[in-house]
């Protein structure tokens, strides 16, 4: 199954979600009641864009122009994924 997600919805975390720093590591976490999610440098930017304010289009584009080698399907690859995971929701745009 896969998550329906339109350039104009709005993502951010689902309540009870929440970024984090791992202890041991500093590595970029995401927390939420059922465990924890490592990140990688670029997901968590892409994560740190998703307030709610900013489309899945600003999204891209912001880490378009963070990162030269980070293509748009996959920041659209991964926003997908969170919200099949119910750790992201999106407000229709």
């Amino acid at each position: 199954m896969t998550a329906t997600l339109s350039l104009t919805d709005r993502p951010q975390l689902r309540c009870g979600v929440r970024t984090g720093t791992d202890p041991l590591t500093g590595a970029a976490v995401l927390l939420f009641p059922e465990g924890v999610l490592i990140l990688s440098e670029t997901a968590a930017a892409v994560i740190r864009q998703c307030d709610g304010s900013r489309s899945v289009a600003e999204v891209v584009r912001a880490l378009g122009e963070m990162y030269d080698d980070v293509l748009g399907e996959d920041v659209m690859s991964l926003l997908r994924d969170l919200l099949m995971q119910h750790l992201l929701v999106a407000s229709r745009g």
